[in-house]
């Protein structure tokens, strides 16, 4: 396929926050990609209505509707796991909304492209979601399946349970996390580009208990209690934020 319109979806992890342009702007793997499609096909144009913070229903209710009004041939969608973060998360909900979006998007004609959650067991805290987390994975694979659509799969991915691939914040992906996983989209539409395996890490030293519970300590002060005081407080980080490409525009590579 040589797709002309593309048009990404979701929310922090589509928008890119953790991997920064020099201007100070997001880069993120969706932007990637669309610098991979148009180095592989000229003319491609490129939208990104992603916002931080977002739940699968406003992706689906706000985004979508924007976003298949730009007409485009391939969209990528990436939603739920803030929902996931929430203990009273509505599994059978989500996977209904998410099947119906992506039955919306096919009926168009165009492409989708979903992706699975990473597997959270080497958080410290996130774990604790994993079995709802490898739940939802495995009805998203269905989703694509019945609909045809192309499916990176982030949980068989390894190199993502490295914390090299995130930011300090062990909430979004570093650089390195997010051109692995811009490669592995592209070899997923069979554009050609380098292959995301490589280059292969060496394993990271092991810490110590005490240095162990000093670092997470840190994390838990400086970025779960923080995100912990917005959800009580009804809040979210992306509340005054807008899609930073609200429309189809040509892709230009900026320096990353």
């Amino acid at each position: 396929m040589a797709w002309t319109r593309y048009v990404a979806v979701g929310d922090s992890f589509t928008e890119g926050l953790g991997d920064p342009y020099p201007d100070g702007g997001w880069r993120g793997w969706a932007d990637r990609v669309a610098e991979g499609l148009a180095a592989a096909n000229d003319g491609v144009a490129y939208a990104n209505l992603a916002i931080r913070g977002r739940l699968l229903d406003s992706i689906v209710t706000e985004q979508l509707p924007a976003a298949l009004e730009l007409k485009p041939d391939l969209v990528s969608m990436s939603g739920g796991g803030n929902d996931m973060l929430r203990p009273g998360a509505d599994l059978d909900a989500l996977v209904a909304k998410l099947d119906d979006a992506v039955g919306r998007i096919r009926a168009t004609g165009a492409d989708v492209v979903l992706f699975t959650a990473v597997d959270p067991v080497g958080s410290p805290v996130i774990r604790l979601t994993r079995s709802r987390v490898e739940a939802f994975s495995d009805h998203i694979r269905l989703v694509a399946a019945k609909h045809g659509a192309h499916l990176v799969d982030q949980w068989q991915m390894d190199v993502l349970r490295d914390w090299r691939m995130w930011n300090v914040d062990r909430l979004h992906m570093s650089p390195a996390g997010h051109r692995r996983v811009a490669l592995a989209t592209l070899e997923t539409l069979g554009v050609t580009a380098d292959d995301w395996r490589d280059p292969v890490l060496d394993p990271l030293p092991e810490l110590g208990r005490g240095a162990r519970m000093l670092w997470n300590a840190r994390w838990a002060r400086g970025y779960l209690a923080p995100w912990v005081g917005r959800r009580l407080r009804g809040r979210s980080s992306g509340d005054q934020v807008t899609a930073k490409r609200p429309t189809l525009e040509p892709m230009n590579e900026r320096s990353g």
